[in-house]
């Protein structure tokens, strides 16, 4: 359960950057959120087919690093015999990012939706970029279904309204999302630019935290209102 007794999710809007020698600063946020001497955090990248080079890149990160890391694959098979006993044991889940459609789809054959919903329930510190972002939210928008982006409209729904990443690097995603939330396809939500995150604290939309000075958040509302966010930078 995270130190404060409440339900943590981290929605980051891509491009992570990560210092030399260093773990990005969202992760570092959300593992002081946990409050652990050595935090226990398993790393997900479901949503890019489990590339082995994404997990040793985080073990690599996390060298040296107060904490212990283990990770979920679920291509071709599960790595661990038990999921969701790995799960629900960790002080912080951090997934990927890829096609977040894929990602869901495969989580609810191994039910791992139901199982990322106890992990809430019980202050487990979600938190995630892109994909790792939007699956916590009813929907957002994605290149999971080719180079055009759509709406996607199927995710886990522990945070209502709807989310989208990358909004100041891909030139597509703010008119669409502006356009998906017109016509009711999704549900007005947060945008956030590269290196932005959106931090939830039970319901609650709590700050707004951001890895560069010039990376913001944005709440986006129906017909067209877009109202730029109060974002913290983490750097020094």
């Amino acid at each position: 359960m995270a130190a404060d007794g409440r339900r943590h999710v981290i929605a980051i809007g891509g491009g992570m950057r990560v210092p030399e020698g260093q773990v990005p600063v969202h992760m570092d946020y959300a593992i002081r959120l946990a409050g652990r001497a050595e935090p226990r955090i398993c790393v997900l990248n479901t949503a890019a087919g489990d590339d082995p080079r994404w997990a040793l890149h985080m073990y690599d990160r996390f060298a040296g690093y107060p904490a212990r890391l283990s990770h979920l694959a679920l291509f071709p098979m599960p790595n661990v015999a038990d999921p969701e006993d790995l799960l629900l044991s960790q002080d912080v889940i951090f997934v990927g990012g890829g096609s977040v459609a894929n990602m869901v789809a495969v989580w609810r054959v191994h039910g791992l939706d139901q199982v990322m919903r106890k992990a809430w329930q019980a202050g487990i510190v979600l938190a995630g970029s892109s994909a790792g972002a939007i699956c916590w939210f009813d929907g957002g928008t994605t290149d999971s279904f080719g180079r055009d982006l759509r709406a996607f409209t199927d995710g886990l729904g522990l945070l209502g309204g709807s989310y989208c990443p990358h909004y100041d690097s891909e030139p597509g995603r703010r008119p669409l999302y502006h356009r998906l939330i017109a016509d009711r396809t999704l549900a007005p939500g947060i945008a956030c630019d590269d290196g932005a995150a959106a931090h939830f604290a039970d319901d609650e939309l709590a700050e707004l935290i951001a890895d560069r000075p010039a990376a913001s958040a944005y709440r986006v509302g129906p017909g067209g209102t877009e109202t730029r966010l109060e974002t913290r930078f983490l750097g020094a």
